[in-house]
């Protein structure tokens, strides 16, 4: 012990020396696939795997504390636990892992704060979870993952699998906040005669019933009332299920599973998947644990294969056996869909292009054999993985036996693309042969046309569009009748109109026959055509500033910060999207926007506070009261509006006066509203007092160079607050809160001159 101790501090210190600049460290992609990590994590207790066995069993997700040197940079105090279900074991050497780096200090790696490292069991090939990560990423939000060779003091246990985790980072890169609802899927105990996290309504109306099946990562706990209400619209009301499910986005997902035959998901037994609620108010299905697709995972109580089924039936499971069949336990989340046609078609189109783009081509196994090459020296380093080298080399063409049979993957996925390109509604869609935008030079406001010439006798042919990444698409029907730029009737092109476009619109088609749909592009919804154009001079202009908010407005959390307010001036509505704010000239693309829309005559505020963890808009950045600037601008540099201001006051904001046209002057705040005309003759009055009425604090504004006496009188004459003395020219706040409520005079006494107002108490 005393030997391991003294070696650790040693090994400690020297690592000091080069961490303490981690700028040395190459600022590449921490899950490139190129890039094997070393990360070696060192524990003081030398019994440290009983220690992560004891915590495991809890169950609590405590940690145990240690350091972890990943790539020659020490990250000190992480907290470390195993992770898993069937993949943990307490007499296993290679365990999977989770380690926290912000345990104790605000620190992450390359932007990484969480790793999580899977011990890459029921594989024998290595390539499974990795593989599949990577062709998911092509068509929905998923994990980055690739490899890690992991030491625990200084002793090699393994190569594990390196899989980003699906957390607040991850939510915020994919759909612009991580601040919603979050569930992951997952039972506390699988039941394999149960309905697991299925999404079904069967527990009832007690929400605490649902507790055992889905866990909140999010921090309200009104998460649970929105989760039930989800699942009560999937199940009760599937005709409204667009409004609060991405329909797009699932139906990729149940693709994806039965085209690689991953079920150890919802498609086997209901598990190990998360769903967020996007800003657009719809949940969206996350992926989680590949590990065991290809086929690794034969169990499910889908239809004619309830108890498992074998190698040769994974090659030609049926990609609707929920819907043609039975299910032992409800699947609303497939069967639901599936039932409307059009779906069920979109469904078949998406699992076609993931079909064609990977495995028809026979990409993947040129892929899974370069991942072969790229680990092949630390499978073989590896002394305690759970098989030997010649599975790991054999298992990419041919079955593995162990104590089940792991199918060789090229083995399974020819005889799959085969099956699959001849199952009913894959082959024989429509082509979508080109899309055009008419007039070829657009602006926003503009009327524009969107047109697509289709082959293969369709009968329904849909515009997809939205004007902002978090907004929904709105699906209508093109027409080839001639009535909107779409040429002669019946010519084959059809064509849809769009009126006052705004700067930024994103689309896609979807065409089909009575069996067969295609999208164009074929990734869509993931993937989509966009079409932007800047926005007219003035249309988008900082509307009003408050640079000294005391008392004002506050935000979310009571918090009194300074804020933006944004206006659109135009007639068509305007998307953010692309745009930034900066107090720097130096720097004005310091904060992205986020993602909204701002309709003609809208406004649109922003905290500037610097505190982007908070919920709703807060910028990266905070004024100096005593001047500042404001800048908004596109990605390229040029600029939509700015404006500089000098010493601000408590009580005053800056503003455009008149209303979204006009100079900049000071004036009463009003935040998220028309700037409605009090401007700095009101404020230069030689007393001005704000807010009146007042309901707490109360300022008053001396507007001349003599120093002055201040009293609150009740109107009978009592003194109602001790006198102040002042200096001209300041802003004087006075607590009224132990003031009755009722009408009250204000002396203010300066030279020989004497005013009086009249000031009102309300609380």
């Amino acid at each position: 012990m005393t030997t391991l101790k003294y070696r650790y501090i040693f090994l400690i210190s020297l690592i000091t020396v080069f961490s303490d600049c981690k700028s040395l460290v190459a600022q590449s992609d921490f899950y490139a696939i190129e890039n094997i990590p070393e990360i070696r994590l060192y524990f003081s207790q030398a019994n440290w795997d009983e220690i992560l066995d004891s915590l495991y069993v809890e169950g609590e997700l405590a940690r145990l504390g240690g350091n972890v040197i990943i790539d020659g940079v020490l990250y000190e105090d992480v907290g470390v636990r195993y992770k898993g279900f069937s993949s943990y074991s307490s007499s296993r050497d290679k365990n999977p892992l989770n380690i926290d780096l912000d345990y104790v200090y605000d620190q992450n790696h390359l932007g990484y704060k969480k790793i999580k490292l899977s011990n890459v069991i029921q594989d024998p090939s290595f390539v499974r979870e990795v593989l599949s990560y990577e062709i998911a990423r092509k068509y929905m939000p998923a994990s980055k993952a690739n490899y890690a060779n992991v030491y625990i003091n200084d002793v090699l246990i393994g190569l594990y699998t390196n899989v980003e985790a699906v957390d607040n980072d991850f939510l915020e890169g994919h759909f612009g906040t991580g601040d919603n609802t979050f569930f992951k899927c997952n039972p506390e105990t699988l039941d394999l005669n149960g309905e697991n996290a299925n999404l079904g309504n069967t527990p009832g109306t007690d929400i605490s019933n649902y507790y055992p099946f889905y866990k909140l990562k999010s921090d309200e706990d009104e998460g649970w009332n929105e989760l039930y209400e989800f699942i009560d619209v999937l199940n009760d009301a599937p005709e409204n299920v667009k409004d609060v499910l991405n329909i797009d986005r699932t139906l990729w997902m149940h693709a994806f599973n039965y085209a690689v035959i991953n079920f150890d998901s919802y498609i086997g037994y209901a598990q190990n998947y998360y769903i967020y609620k996007g800003n657009d108010g719809r949940f969206n299905p996350i992926l989680w644990d590949l590990n065991m697709s290809f086929a690794s995972y034969r169990l499910t109580d889908a239809s004619d294969h309830w108890d498992g089924f074998t190698i040769s039936e994974a090659k030609t499971i049926d990609p609707l056996q929920h819907l043609n069949s039975f299910s032992v336990q409800p699947r609303p989340l497939i069967r639901n869909l599936l039932t409307d046609e059009t779906q069920k078609r979109m469904y078949l189109a998406h699992l076609r292009t993931i079909m064609e783009e990977n495995f028809n081509n026979l990409d993947y196994g040129t892929r899974a054999q370069y991942l072969q090459n790229l680990i092949d020296a630390s499978v073989q380093a590896d002394t305690n993985k759970f098989y030997s080298y010649t599975d790991f080399t054999d298992n990419l063409n041919s079955t593995v036996s162990d104590l089940v049979d792991y199918p060789g993957i090229t083995d399974l996925m020819n005889d799959r693309a085969t099956y699959l390109s001849t199952y009913p509604g894959i082959q024989g869609a429509p082509d979508i042969n080109t899309v055009t935008v008419a007039p070829l030079n657009t602006s926003a406001g503009d009327n524009i046309s969107i047109t697509a010439d289709v082959t293969g006798s369709p009968i329904n042919v849909f515009l997809a569009y939205r004007y902002t990444t978090d907004d929904t698409f709105t699906m209508v029907s093109m027409l080839d009748d001639g009535t909107q730029d779409d040429g002669a009737s019946g010519d084959g092109t059809y064509g849809f109109q769009i009126d006052n476009i705004a700067n930024k619109i994103q689309y896609y088609i979807y065409a089909e026959n009575d069996t067969v749909g295609r999208f164009s592009p074929e990734r869509a919804a993931y993937d989509f055509y966009e079409l932007n154009s800047k926005i007219g001079e003035n249309d988008l202009v900082i509307n009003e500033v408050m640079a000294n908010n005391v008392l004002t407005v506050a935000d979310q959390d009571d918090e009194f910060e300074d804020w933006i307010e944004l206006y659109n001036n135009s007639s068509y509505d305007i998307s953010t999207d692309g745009m930034f704010l900066s107090d720097d000239a130096s720097d004005i693309g310091k904060w992205t926007m986020p993602s909204t829309i701002i309709e003609p005559g809208e406004y649109f505020t922003i905290w500037a506070d610097g505190d982007t963890m908070q919920t709703g808009n807060h910028a990266n950045f905070e004024f100096n009261g005593e001047g500042d600037s404001l800048w908004i601008s596109y990605s390229d540099g040029s600029i939509i509006d700015s404006v500089y201001f000098g010493e601000q006051q408590t009580i005053s904001s800056f503003g455009r006066y008149p209303n979204g046209t006009g100079s900049f002057v000071e004036m009463l705040p009003t935040f998220g509203k028309e700037n409605d005309g009090v401007d700095a003759s009101v404020l230069l009055e030689d007393v001005f007092v704000y807010p009146n009425p007042a309901d707490g604090e109360l300022n008053v504004r001396i507007n001349q160079s003599e120093s002055c006496e201040i009293a609150i009188y009740t109107l009978d004459g009592r003194m109602a607050a001790p006198k102040q003395k002042s200096v001209g020219g300041e802003t004087i706040a006075i607590n009224t809160f132990s003031f009755s409520r009722g009408i009250y005079l204000l002396h203010v006494s300066y030279g020989s001159e004497n005013t009086i107002k009249k000031i009102m108490i309300t609380h």
